[in-house]
Order: C-alpha cells, then structure tokens, then sequence
C-alpha cells in the first residue's frame, strides 16, 4: 500500500509540473469523412515539446505558452494539419483520409486505447455482428468470429450452457471459461441451477442488442490486468452509450424466427426393423446350436436342431413385436411411426423485440432499452423467454466531476426437458419401435412402448426456472488536474432463481405418487474499483497513459432444495400438497478477491510503443500459505510504417511488430478446497460427520505464463490488412482434483499439480475487393490453430465422467481412450479389435484401450462476405472447424444391430455383415453373440470437422426520399437464414457436446439435439 501511495504522489507531481503553463486550448478533433471522433491524435505546438493527444471522445486540452504561433495535428494514416492560434480558445479540425482503423478505440482493462497503441492481443467485434440474431446468448453471436476463441453449444436446446475456450483449455480440474466484464464489471457466469440438470448460461440474461462492442482480451499483456483471474482469457463487453450533441432517437427492432432440426439421424422403418430382427433371431439360433446351449436360459437342455434354435430365438422376437404394436397384425401394420421427427416441433417459433432511445447533451447522455424474446427450443416442452430493461446514464455535475449508472434489469423464464441421460428427454425416443403407435385404440398418447414414452410423460411433467436478474453499477469521475483524474465504481451482480419440477402421478416414472422439487438460489456480487489514470504532457514526441488502483470483490451464494411425493392428483403441483417430504437441503458459501493493479503505456513519435502491468490478487479460495499472487506483463510494439524507410511507400500502408511476456492465474476451483471438510450425515437415523475432502494449506494459484509475437499490416491503401499472432501458453501448478487411497479416509484433495501448454497461431484478414460508389463487396478470412498438450500430471489417472476420455500425458487434454475397433472379419462377421500386442482380435476382453481420438479441433475459423449496392447489404457467415473427433455415445444402443434388445438402430445398419466374404465396418446382426458390439470402443468416433453456412443475412435500406415521407430516420427490412447448410461426415450435428463446461469430455453425442436451421423475418425501424 505505502508504494501504491508513493507513486500516486509521484503522479500528482509530474501532474502540477505539466499544468504549470499559460493560456488554455480545447478543442475536437474528427474524421472529415464522417464526423467521428478522434481518440490518440498528437496535438502539439509548432516547433517545441509542448502537446497532448485527443482523448476517447476526440477531445484535447493543451496549456500553451503567449508566443505559440501555430498547432500541429498528426495522426497515423491521416495527413498533418496546421492551424494558426490567432487568440482563439477553441480549435476545432476535421482531419482528411488515412486509415480510419488505427484511430478505433479498443477497451482494455479500467480503460480504453486506440487500435494503433495497442501492444497486445485483442481482437474486438463491433454490435452490428450480435445485433438482431435469433440466439438468445451473445457467444452463439460471435461463434467462429474471433480467431483463437472457440464456442460450443451444448445442444439445440435453449438456455443451455455454452463451452468457451480462448487459446484452448488451460486446466484439469479447475474451470477454463473466460473472465466476463460488464462495463467494468466481472458477471458471475457459474451455472446455479439444479444439478440435476443440465448446466445452464447466465450470460443469456444478457440482451446482445443491448451491446456496444465486445473485445476479447487473449494474450498475457492483454489479461494480466486482471490477473488470477486472466488465464483463460477475458471478454469486455461495452453496452450502449449516449453521446453529447446528439438529438434523442428511438429505435425498434422486430424479428419472428422459424427453426427446424439442422439434420436427423435417420432410423429404421417398420418393414426394415421387423426383418432385421429377424435376421438376428436366425444368426442367434445358428450361433446357439452351434455353441451347444441356450444362451437365453442356460440352464435348458441345448437345441436338438438348428431349425428348432432358429424357431426358438424366432417366436420371442414375434412376440415382442406383438407386445410394442399393441397386437396388431405385423403382416398388414400399414404405418411406421417415425419417433425422431415426433420430438420436433415443426417448425419451432421466436419472436424477439427490442425498443430503445438514446441521446445526450453537454450535460447529460442517456442510453435507455426494453428487451422481449420468446424462443421455443426445436425439441418440444423447451422454451426460454426474457423481458427487461437497461439505463445507462451520465451526467456532468461540473467540468471536474461527472457520474452515472449503467443497470440492467431482466427475467427470464426457461422451461426445461430432463437431460440427455434421461428416458423422458426428447432425444430418446428415438430408441422406440417403430411398429409401436403413437395413439392408442382409445386415441390417447401411448404409453405402452418399449421405453417409458417421453412424449406421454411430458403431458403430466413440468420444469421451469425463473431468474431475476440485476446487473450493474454506479460511478463517479473526478478530474483532480487536467492530466490525472479518479474514477470510483461500484456495482452488483444479483440473481434469484426459483426451479420447481414436477413429475405427474401419471407420468411413468412417478409409480403412481408424483414427485416435486423446489430450488431456490440466490447469488449477490458486489464489486468495487478505483483507480487513478494519468495522462500527462510530456511534448510533442512523448505520450504516458497510466493507470493504477484496486478492486474488491465479494459473492454470496445460498441455496434452498426441498423434494416430496405422494401428491394426491395433478391438480396442485406445489410442495403443499405432498404428502411426504422426502429431502432437504441448504448452503451457503462466499468468497472474496481484494486486488491492486497498475498499468503504463509509453509511445514516442507515435512508433515505439511500450506497456507493463502488474496485479496482485489476494483470495479466499487459497489458504493462508499462499493466499496472494503478483502477476506481471510487459509488451512492445514498432510501427515501421511510421519510419522514413517505409513512410512513403506506395504499397505498404501500415506495418506494426509487437511482442508480450506476462503471467496470469487461475483460482476457479469452487470454496474451501484448501480445507479439510466433512459432511453431516446420519446412520442409521443418528447424526454424524463422514471425511469428505482432505485439505491442503500450501494450495496455490494455477498459473500461465504466455510469449505472444504478432504483426499488424496493411496493403495498397489498407485495401488488405490482417494481423497474424503467435502465442505460447506454458500453464504450471495445475489445480488437480488428485485420487487419494481410501485407506486415507478420503478419495481426493487439491493439489497443485502438473502442467499443460497450448501453442499456436491466429491469422485475421480483412480486404475490400470492390470500393466505389454504387458497389462494395468486403471479406474477412480468420483462422486459428491450437495444439494443447499435458505435459506432467504427476501420474495421475483422470477420466471423463463417462469414461470415455482422460488427462494422458503427452497427448491433448480430453483425448479418448477406450478399445479400438479393426473393422468387421469378412470370414464370420464378427467386430474384431486390438489386442495388447497390437494384433487383431474377436475377444473384445483381449481388447486394450488406448488413445483413438481427440475432441479438441486443430483449425477453427470463419468466413465472411459482405456486399452492398443501392440500399441493399448481403452478407454470408460460413464457420469451420477441423482435426476433432465426436464419440456417438448413443452408438453402443442405436448402432450395434439390436445387440442390446429392441432399440430402433440407424440406417447405417442396413450395411451389416451378411455372408462370407461380405466388406463392411457393421459387423452382423446378433443379441447374445455380439462379442462387444455394445460396449464402447472407437467404433463409434467420427472425424468431427465441418464447415457450415452460419449465417446469410439480406437486407434493405429504404432510401432518403421514402424516410423524409415516413418522416422517419431509417428502416431497414431484412431476411436471414443461420444454420442453413453443413458439410461433415458425422452423421448428426457436429455441433454437440453432452459435458459442456468440463475440461476433460467434450466431443460427446448422447441422444443430443442438434442446432435449429432458422429463418428470420425483422425491421429495424429509426425515429
């Protein structure tokens, strides 16, 4: 504290030296093209060191002596302008051309650069690219827009969790989801609801209209101004401002969308299905006579014939058919009933409106919105809605004080479907007969089919969870000097979410009882920086930013769940009417993070670039051992174009080199890991304490230590420009969940533990094929390559939750390891794997497992083209992904030729082995003689790559004549279509993912949904 102190005294100093000068200037500097503002122009007195650079709103300030004659204005990518003082007070310029991008402000932590003097990696997208799109989350809105930032949704269903990942996984046990950033402030992106469940996204209480620009900090020069809490990147999320001067306006937005599944399975037909299983009841009486015995009930004589065998495994397949169809004569069925399509709605449909009015003076600037989105998920029972509103205010109590809020207010209402392992999820029905009907003789839906029937039990079933949600903050300016002002903010992050699930004494897993739930949580955030920012006079060819102050961070979370059954009827659905409460639950938990940072940037003559930051972090969540952590970058840059050499250089227009070091943390790991804990428990009803978790007082912060080298260029007038990074993330000290031996009397405790880097390169790059006045046509190409690799975990062995997939050394996070499949013996049918000594085998118990697959792509990226002409824009988002694989967990139940029972399999099936000498990978059909068809194995990984039509958006802009008779300002009419086409070789959705927010699984398929094909039909209306 006492050099934190020292140094703002030092600031106040140099601040009082810089201010001792005569005679004030103030004026705007802008683009003549179009009037916008002008962060980081050199204002400066001819011929001497006396100047200053324009500020975020273009504004500049600037003592000068009596005898200045003249001002200087220069800009990088704009010509120089020279203007006499003459006496005046005020000078105003519009400076002409030049590259409009390097003037561009960029958020960066407690504070805002220009594009030009930015040392780090941060990639930015501006609203227009989440404005108006039928998702209800701002990361499907930037999916496959950001190079080096990977997005996957966990399924088509809405309000889902959604798995972000910025420069790949950066840890085992602890989280790898980024920092978000409000305005300021970090939200609490943790799902809080039923675990039961799947997790859900606090981020889609968030309205993506409401979003000014979105920056993603990537590098450690970038992050580590938010240290312990940097590793996995940070997203800054800027909402809508005011601006001063500017006449209130309104705005409306209007869209319905329509969504169908993005692709089906496809499963047998009734026909099909009755004559496979067939097939299989003669392989089965074959291979049983042949065995000597009967494998359905071994304790029977064996089979005096193959025919009697045949007969045998024959009349039970007739009579389960019989029993699923409901008696009806299989010869004449006339009908097959396609449950895949059944648990679609067709089609599913949004609709979403947005009204807002900003506007500001000199004095006041407003922002202000009210938000409404009612999307039904293409699965039904599956909706999401949320309404709200946002006030973003600031006013100008005096010329050295200013203060504000920016709030926002939503609640949303998201009714749910049990998760993919569940029978009464939607996506499990396809596991039905198709000979079993969807009515009944009496019309009813029916109930009498091989698996409990989601679509009966969703007649008597419900799950809503209701979120209130307020976000925001207040703030205060004060400028002390002209070069060094205050900036106090504190803000709250509240959520209440209320859960009640209810199973109807009808449905098929209530037994006749029914069966109630209740979740009640709560989690308050509250949050507070200050800091000082310094910006003095140093001359013409020198410029200082610096920053420093501290943040305090405290959440509560309490939580409530009570559980009861024996419900009367369905009439009432709230605990009350329970006749027996069966459990009960509460928690409470808090944490706490007090931080100090400091920042300085330092360009001369607008081409030597420098920056440090520093933060120390101090956390409730380590012990007292290790309770704080320092994290430290640095970063430089060069603009070359900027030197005589390349300064007039006809071809090369901008060239900037820049590299950073720096080291960031990582601290989510959930409360209390450093302590040894034990749970209540009672047995048998007496009460007691079981060990729960070992402790561990050295635990400390995980910690990721990055180089990152890029360039930035531009071509032929910036006609061409693009960035291309490299970056190296070395992540040490791994936050490991590590196994203990039960004779411990725990089974883990957190341990740091291991390593693991990330390695790789991001391309970004922007051309204008087409510029002129009736035509434009624009491309942006971005690319990023990741290979992550565990280096050391101690000798752990880590598995996903299905055990699919584990932490190998050597090897990617998440590879899978399971027995590999070899293909299908053309001799005799059967699937054949490897063995230990690498051989093939047809004993799957020979079988080893071993690494077979990766879920971690190598490439992502995103294509874009935009054209316009005449009031017309057309633009087409094509993302990609490549090098993944996707593990079909379904596989070992629809995939493996009715080895498990009745499932309906997947067409795929129809390919099966036959005869001798038959070529194929879909061994034959059999149900006691399977030898590991359903069991796993890499038999069902597919390569994941795709590469799909994203978005296609056309719109139309009426013209100025029309709006002067509407006597509106603008109306736009638009049609666009997402998800409209995908070339892979999975054969679902490559967009799933049964664990979204784990490190270890991804890559999963269990029956999930896949992504909606919608069409969007809006205007967007300015008065």
């Amino acid at each position: 504290m006492l050099r934190f102190f020292s140094m703002v005294g030092m600031l106040l100093i140099l601040s009082i030296f810089s201010f001792a000068q005569v005679g004030q200037l103030t004026g705007k500097v802008t683009d003549a093209k179009d009037g916008t503002p002008l962060p980081g122009v050199t204002v400066k007195v001819k011929n001497s060191n006396i100047g200053t650079i324009t500020d975020a709103t273009g504004t500049y300030h600037l003592s000068v002596p009596s005898s200045a004659v003249f001002l200087t204005f220069s800009f990088v990518g704009f010509a120089d302008h020279e203007i006499a003082i003459a006496g005046h007070s005020t000078i105003n310029i519009a400076l002409q051309s030049g590259n409009k991008d390097l003037s561009e402000v960029i958020v960066v932590g407690y504070g805002t650069l220009t594009k030009k003097d930015v040392t780090g990696s941060i990639s930015k997208v501006a609203s227009k690219e989440v404005e108006n799109q039928p998702v209800a989350s701002l990361e499907s809105a930037i999916q496959g827009k950001v190079p080096g930032v990977v997005i996957e949704s966990g399924s088509g269903k809405v309000g889902q969790g959604i798995k972000v990942r910025v420069r790949g996984t950066s840890s085992i046990s602890a989280s790898s989801q980024p920092l978000y950033v409000i305005d300021g402030m970090p939200v609490n992106t943790t799902s809080r609801s039923d675990i039961y469940n799947d997790e859900t996204n606090p981020m889609a209480d968030i309205n993506p209209n409401d979003i000014e620009s979105i920056e993603v900090l990537k590098d450690a020069s970038a992050a580590a101004i938010y240290g312990a809490r940097g590793a996995n990147g940070v997203i800054l999320i800027t909402t809508k401002k005011g601006k001063a001067g500017e006449k209130t306006k309104l705005e409306l937005n209007a869209n319905n969308t329509w969504g169908r599944p993005t692709k089906k399975r496809g499963f047998l037909n009734a026909q099909d299905y009755i004559d496979l299983l067939h097939e299989r009841a003669v392989n089965d009486g074959k291979l049983s006579f042949a065995a000597g015995y009967n494998p359905v009930n071994p304790a029977l004589p064996p089979f005096a014939s193959e025919a009697e065998a045949i007969d045998y495994m024959t009349k039970r397949v007739d009579n389960a058919l019989k029993s699923f169809s409901l008696g009806k004569d299989l010869k004449s069925l006339g009908y097959t009933t396609d449950w895949e399509s059944l648990m679609f709605r067709d089609p599913a449909h949004s609709q979403q409106i947005d009204l807002s009015a900003t506007g500001g003076n000199e004095k006041t600037k407003f922002y202000v919105s009210g938000f409404y989105i009612n999307q039904q998920s293409i699965v039904k029972n599956n909706d999401f809605k949320r309404y709200g509103g946002r006030l973003n205010l600031e006013h100008n109590a005096s010329d050295r004080v200013s203060l504000g809020m920016n709030v926002n207010i939503s609640r949303s209402q998201l009714d749910r479907v049990s998760n993919d392992n569940s029978f009464s999820t939607p996506g499990q029905l396809v596991a039905q007969s198709p000979v079993s009907p969807y009515l009944d003789d009496n019309g009813e839906i029916n109930n009498s089919t091989l698996y409990p029937n989601g679509l009966y039990d969703a007649q008597f079933n419900t799950s809503s969870m209701i979120t209130f949600r307020t976000l925001g903050n207040v703030f205060l300016n004060y400028k002390i000097l002209p070069s060094l002002s205050f900036r106090s903010e504190l803000g709250a992050d509240i959520s209440t979410i209320n859960e009640d699930s209810y199973i109807g004494v009808l449905a098929s897993d209530a037994f006749g009882k029914g069966f109630g739930s209740s979740f009640i949580s709560q989690d308050v955030a509250l949050n507070t920086n200050n800091y000082f920012s310094f910006n003095p006079q140093l001359g013409g060819d020198h410029t200082l930013s610096a920053t420093a102050g501290m943040s305090y961070l405290q959440d509560d979370f309490n939580s409530t769940q009570v559980q009861g059954e024996l419900f009367p009827s369905d009439i009432i659905k709230k605990l009350a009417a329970a006749a027996s409460i069966t459990f009960g639950s509460t928690q409470a938990q808090r944490y706490t993070f007090l931080s100090y940072f400091a920042r300085a940037n330092y360009s001369y003559k607008n081409k030597y670039i420098a920056s440090i930051s520093v933060r120390s972090d101090g956390s409730s969540r380590f012990g007292p051992n290790n309770r704080y952590g320092i994290f430290p970058a640095g970063s430089v840059a060069w603009v070359l174009s900027e030197e005589e050499f390349l300064k007039s250089n006809p071809t090369l227009t901008y060239l900037k080199v820049r590299a950073s070091y720096g080291s960031t943390g990582n601290a989510e790991i959930g409360e209390n890991r450093f302590l040894t804990l034990l749970s209540p428990t009672s047995y048998p009803q007496l009460p007691g304490y079981r060990p729960t978790q070992m402790g561990n007082p050295d635990l400390k912060w995980e910690r990721t230590n990055q180089v990152d080298v890029g360039i930035e260029f531009g071509l032929f007038d910036n006609r061409f420009s693009g960035e291309i990074d490299y970056y190296n993330k070395q992540t040490s000290d791994l936050l490991l969940k590590a196994n203990l031996p039960y004779t411990s009397g725990y089974g883990f405790q957190y341990m740091n533990i291991g390593s693991m880097e990330n390695k790789g390169v991001e391309i970004m790059l922007n051309s204008i094929n087409i510029r002129n006045r009736n035509f434009k046509w624009t491309t942006t190409l971005n690319l990023a390559y990741n290979k992550n690799r565990v280096k050391n975990i101690g000798g752990q062995i880590i598995e996903s939750t299905g055990g699919e997939q584990r932490a190998v050394e050597g090897e990617p996070i998440g590879v899978f390891y399971m027995p590999k499949f070899a293909g299908v013996d053309p001799k005799t049918g059967e699937a054949l794997y490897v063995d230990g000594s690498g051989k093939n085998t047809t004993s799957y118990s020979d079988a080893v497992k071993m690494v077979v697959g990766k879920s971690n792509p190598d490439w992502t990226g995103g294509f874009t083209n935009t054209f316009s002409s005449h009031g017309f824009d057309l633009s087409v988002f094509f993302s990609f992904v490549q090098g993944n694989n996707i593990y079909n967990r379904a596989g070992i139940y629809q995939d493996n030729g009715f080895a498990s029972g009745y499932d309906n399999q997947r067409v795929d099936v129809l390919n099966r082995w036959q005869k001798p000498n038959d070529i194929t990978n879909v061994p034959r059909l059999s149900r006691y003689f399977s030898n590991g068809a359903n069991q796993m194995s890499s038999r069902w990984i597919s390569d994941g790559s795709y590469i799909r039509l994203k978005s296609a958006t056309l719109g139309y802009n009426l013209p100025k004549q029309a709006l002067d008779v509407l006597k509106i300002s603008g109306l736009r009419l638009y049609v666009a279509g997402y998800n409209l086409w995908t070339k892979t070789k999975f054969v679902g959705d490559p967009e799933v993912n049964s664990d979204v927010m784990g490190n270890i699984a991804g890559g999963i398929d269990y029956y999930t949904i896949p992504q909606a094909k919608q069409v969007t039909v809006g205007v967007n209306v300015k008065f």
